[in-house]
């Protein structure tokens, strides 16, 4: 009797591995720190008193700074899923 090996067998050795290594995931958390950073940084720039009118809202990092930063972070977020590891030999 001849066992031959399945084509399935190799399927299943390869996907053993997990699909995001730590590297993945320490980038996923840099990315997450710079969208938490640009959250941070938008907000504020209000006024205690509903009477008086702020223009600190409308400063330079709370319409431009902030959410290129958190733009800027959820396309590291997807370059972080998306990165391959580095064969190992």
């Amino acid at each position: 009797m001849v066992i031959r090996p399945s084509p399935l067998g190799s399927f299943i050795r390869k996907s053993n591995r997990m699909p995001l290594t730590f590297t993945n995931y320490k980038l996923m958390l840099i990315g997450f720190a710079v969208i938490v950073l640009g959250f941070i940084l938008m907000s504020g720039g209000g006024s205690d008193d509903p009477n008086v009118f702020n223009e600190d809202m409308f400063s330079f990092r709370r319409i431009t700074l902030a959410p290129l930063l958190v733009l800027g972070g959820f396309a590291f977020e997807i370059y972080a899923i998306m990165k391959k590891p580095k064969k190992e030999e």
